[in-house]
């Protein structure tokens, strides 16, 4: 996004920001959130079992009955059932918060939970598999192709560049329909996330360009949405250091007759030194751009891959 634009808004459990809404009265307090990431988000604190009614303190709510359509009631007293309030208000915000960008979502909490929350059974034991959130599961429900994580699993360098990826893509997108939706706009758009679909869903990368080749015997206001939303979920897959390696390989090769032969030979050493795991992916990068600094192409330009984060997250240095 470019540094005038206001910051993207994303949605937040409000315990993350330090909010002592919990059912203790206490927080959860995320480091990552309310230091690194609120300088470029625009966070939007939600709390469901607080905007039900539910007090602080309170009782805390736990998970019974099947997995896969569990409902939340109160851990002592059973006949206080939730479940209905929670979906409710979870519906409501999917339609409301409209503008959002990407959720982030307490783990293991019963009304925020994204998976692996503990659904109880009889015998007072929880269940395998685990279950969702009733909060979550109703959003996530009317919003499908949101990006979406827990913060926990942001603590992983991978899962956290591939979320923050997802959010300005989606952002973008925002962007484009603002503008204006057309074709050129849709091809273009498409053009620019080209290497970073390969490095996440080779596969989708193919069908997705197969899609956009038949473009005309679509309509644009039915094709667009069928194809932003196959898009987000190849970019929920994590690349590799093999998928990263071929997508460099793939942009090295455009400057294989700008560069002498021991600037290729130095960069394919790196690119080789990061898929066997000595360097992080920000070396060969940071290459790569150096030389795309010297020798200018428009179509690498413009690419996604380079850069799909603000570069002060160094989200590419831990990869």
């Amino acid at each position: 996004m470019p540094p005038h634009s206001p910051k993207i808004r994303v949605a937040i459990s409000a315990c993350l920001l330090g909010a002592e809404v919990r059912y203790n009265g206490g927080h959860k307090a995320s480091r990552l959130c309310r230091q690194v990431l609120d300088e470029h988000f625009d966070f939007v604190p939600l709390c469901p079992e607080v905007a039900i009614g539910l007090g602080i303190p309170r009782e805390p709510l736990r998970l019974v009955g099947a997995p896969g359509a569990p409902r939340a009631v109160g851990s002592v007293q059973r006949q206080r059932d939730v479940t209905a309030p929670l979906a409710a208000y979870g519906e409501r915000m999917a339609g409301e918060l409209g503008d959002i960008c990407g959720y982030i979502f307490m783990q293991q909490s019963p009304s925020c939970g994204l998976e692996r929350v503990k659904v109880y059974q009889d015998h007072g034991r929880p269940s395998e598999p685990k279950g969702r959130g009733i909060f979550a599961a109703a959003f996530c429900a009317r919003r499908p192709d949101l990006p979406v994580e827990e913060d926990g699993r942001l603590n992983d360098p991978v899962l956290r560049e591939n979320f923050l990826s997802r959010v300005y893509a989606y952002a973008e997108w925002q962007q484009l329909l603002r503008s204006g939706l057309s074709r050129k706009a849709l091809l273009d758009f498409h053009s620019r996330y080209k290497y970073l679909l390969l490095a996440t869903h080779p596969l989708q990368y193919r069908a997705l360009g197969r899609l956009l080749g038949n473009l005309r015997q679509h309509q644009l206001e039915q094709l667009a949405p069928r194809y932003f939303s196959a898009l987000m979920a190849a970019l929920k897959h994590c690349a590799t250091r093999r998928s990263h390696s071929n997508v460099l390989q793939h942009l090295s090769g455009y400057l294989k007759r700008s560069l002498s032969g021991d600037d290729k030979q130095e960069l394919q050493q790196l690119i080789g030194q990061y898929r066997q795991g000595i360097v992080p992916l920000v070396v060969p990068l940071t290459l790569l751009k150096h030389h795309l600094r010297r020798h200018p192409d428009r179509y690498l330009a413009q690419q996604v891959y380079l850069q799909p984060h603000p570069e002060s997250l160094s989200l590419r240095n831990a990869l």
